[in-house]
């Protein structure tokens, strides 16, 4: 991978963006793509907008959402614990102990997730499963008076781990989900520069997809875009405890899986495989028999139906604060969308 692009990678996945509080990745965004777009703009939703060949045809829409999951400050104890409420997909199990840092209007401020220690509990306690009210933030406060120094109703929050590299071109980091996708759509325009080709390209980095896909329905409506391929993550299958027969046989290092169903347009799959082959790209088919729980979800339902596409790139341990993923699979994904882009013809019919 280019050193410039695992740079900017490794600063998107440690800069805090929970739904709704995007901003400071977003401007990373805009000054990552400036020099390879025609055009670049933020909406009223956060949406960043990257365009190339503005007059092109046909248009097409590339989503990677950067939102994370995280956590809303709700409540200040007397004794200055805060307690919060998650926001997106946030499993307690894994949120014990922690490390987090909470956004204010003054900086980032460090804490941990607490919970009573295992020595303290008493038999029925160690075997329930713990829910998010059971948990609180821990910023070292003596008083409420002195955690409201600090936070502030509102401030949210993510976990904290950093971007690390381990063996095999593997990474392991927090927010690969979706700041991978993102980075696949600044990395598509990257290696577009410069190119010639018939598409209009409209590369938008998403908000809020984690608490319902909100800022791709209003992103997508804008773009008016004939065609839209989602960049997402998807489960990795090739480690322990998972049942292939129910989810599918999706490895690491392997290639971006190409998603085959009723969210997608037939054209758009065929012409993704099709451009795979040609280009020598590694990847794989995944299924969807309905929704895909993605950006493309809302996409393919746009204005007067939007020809879409999901790519996504196998990823362990999902929404949890150590995500891990190939970062072959990462480049190979961006070749390929690319790719994708390039050989699009201004008379393509995308009807099924």
């Amino acid at each position: 991978m280019n050193p410039d692009s695992k740079t900017f990678l490794k600063q998107l996945v440690e800069t805090p963006s929970p739904s709704g509080y995007e901003q400071q990745v977003q401007q990373l965004v805009r000054e990552r793509i400036r020099p390879w777009c025609d055009e670049v703009k933020t909406d009223v939703m956060g949406n960043v907008f990257g365009i190339r060949n503005p007059a092109g045809r046909p248009r097409v829409m590339l989503a990677g959402h950067c939102d994370q999951i995280g956590f809303i400050v709700q409540f200040i104890t007397e004794s200055g614990f805060i307690y919060v409420d998650r926001i997106g997909g946030v499993d307690p199990t894994v949120a014990v102990s922690q490390r987090v840092v909470v956004m204010t209007r003054r900086g980032l401020v460090p804490g941990v997730i607490g919970r009573k220690a295992i020595h303290l509990m008493d038999e029925d306690d160690r075997k329930r499963v713990p829910k998010m009210d059971d948990l609180y933030v821990d910023i070292g406060a003596k008083s409420k008076k002195d955690a409201e120094k600090l936070v502030s109703l509102g401030d949210a929050g993510v976990f904290v781990q950093p971007f690390t590299e381990l063996a095999n071109n593997r990474v392991v980091s927090m927010a690969f989900d979706n700041k991978m996708g993102t980075w696949i759509v600044t990395e598509t325009l990257r290696l577009l520069h410069g190119r010639k080709f018939d598409a209009c390209i409209v590369g938008v980095s998403t908000v809020q997809e984690e608490i319902g896909l909100r800022g791709a329905q209003t992103s997508a409506f804008a773009s008016e875009a004939e065609v839209g391929i989602a960049l997402d993550v998807g489960h990795a299958t090739d480690c322990p405890g998972i049942d292939k027969k129910k989810i599918g046989d999706y490895q690491l290092g392997k290639g971006p899986k190409i998603c085959r169903g009723a969210n997608i347009n037939p054209v758009v799959f065929d012409l993704l495989v099709e451009t795979a082959k040609k280009e020598k790209i590694p990847y794989q088919i995944s299924t969807a028999a309905g929704g895909t729980g993605t950006d493309a979800n809302i996409m393919q339902r746009t204005r007067a139906g939007m020809a879409t596409g999901l790519v996504s790139v196998p990823l362990r341990y999902m929404h949890t604060p150590n995500e891990l993923l190939s970062l072959d699979d990462l480049e190979n994904c961006a070749k390929l969308i690319a790719a994708f882009c390039a050989r699009l013809k201004k008379d393509q019919d995308f009807t099924p």
